[in-house]
């Protein structure tokens, strides 16, 4: 028994002593490794997480990340192809997929930051340079899609009012990804993505651009407002048709009751006079004296005159 814990004992001092020698290293879920000897590296890189052995003191294992990594480039002043001059600020997501060419093209993330300078910078520079500023800060042709005024009548945006856009910021910034990419491998880097993530104008292009902006909002403002001074139009006319028509049908039946009535006032007038034309007659010519004469009225007829034939007759 006392043999056996003396060889225990022993082992955990020998495991003790090669850990703290080095002989014994870890690696973790994020993390991958190149060992070299004597500085140059020796087998493959080692990607799994888990306990390894190497020589003490001979051998040094070197770390690299398995996570994705950041990229952040100065800004550039580039020329656009339309000779605006802007200020571009560029982003990458990368890894490192090949620890072994990474260590020796470019030893570490400092490194490869410099290479990244290079290998993003370029492409962004070429992209820039062969395509319009309008194609680097829009992916749309249309500055509001549609303005819907009720159910069946909508206003759609003029495309006349923007310059047109062919490519747009989205393929420009997937073209410098894919021709970054060709260059990358070779330094055991894979970018994942890249992405314009500012751009500036200097400053006598800034104001042009404010200006175009003003410009082209005034242009599509006046088409919706001629848009809707035409839809105006076309409703007050058919409302105009359609008061017509109201007018037109209600004088219309107006006009038949009217008829009607006099009709029927002619009717009994008529028969009236038909049954004691002395009597119509009289009545009739008592309406003229009310309609023709007041306190005020003063008219001198000759005594004979038949305007007087019943003031006569009452003598």
């Amino acid at each position: 028994m006392k043999t056996l814990i003396n060889i225990s004992l022993g082992m955990l001092i020998l495991a003790i002593l090669a850990f703290l020698s080095g002989a014994l290293y870890t690696i973790d879920e994020t993390q991958q490794a190149v060992i070299t000897q004597f500085g140059e590296p020796i087998g493959k890189p080692i990607t799994h997480a888990g306990l390894y052995f190497k020589l003490p003191f001979i051998q040094q294992a070197n770390y690299f990340e398995k996570r994705l990594l950041q990229w952040d480039g100065n800004p550039n002043q580039i020329p656009t192809k339309d000779k605006r001059y802007i200020w571009v600020d560029t982003t990458a997501r990368w890894k490192i997929v090949d620890a072994l060419k990474f260590m020796q093209s470019v030893t570490n993330e400092t490194g490869a930051h410099a290479r990244l300078d290079d290998i993003v910078d370029s492409a962004t520079r070429d992209y820039i340079t062969n395509h319009n500023l309008v194609e680097i800060v829009r992916n749309s042709n249309r500055i509001i899609e549609s303005y819907v005024l009720n159910e069946d009548d909508e206003i759609k945006a003029s495309d006349e009012a923007l310059d047109k856009i062919i490519v747009g910021r989205e393929a420009i910034t997937r073209g410098i990804l894919k021709q970054a990419s060709i260059i990358a491998p070779q330094y055991g880097i894979k970018l994942v993505d890249v992405r314009i993530s500012r751009i500036n104008y200097v400053k006598n292009v800034r104001d042009k651009v404010y200006e175009r902006m003003i410009s082209e909002r005034k242009r599509a403002a006046e088409r919706f407002r001629s848009e809707g001074q035409g839809k105006k139009k076309e409703i007050e006319g058919r409302v105009g048709k359609e008061l017509k028509e109201i007018r037109s049908e209600a004088y219309k039946t107006a006009e038949e009751i009217k008829g009607k009535a006099d009709a029927t006032a002619i009717a009994i007038y008529a028969d009236a006079y038909n049954r004691d034309p002395e009597f119509y007659s009289f009545i009739k010519t008592l309406d003229t004296y009310k309609n023709t004469m007041d306190s005020d009225t003063t008219v001198i007829f000759s005594p004979d005159s038949e305007y007087l034939e019943y003031f006569n007759a009452t003598r």
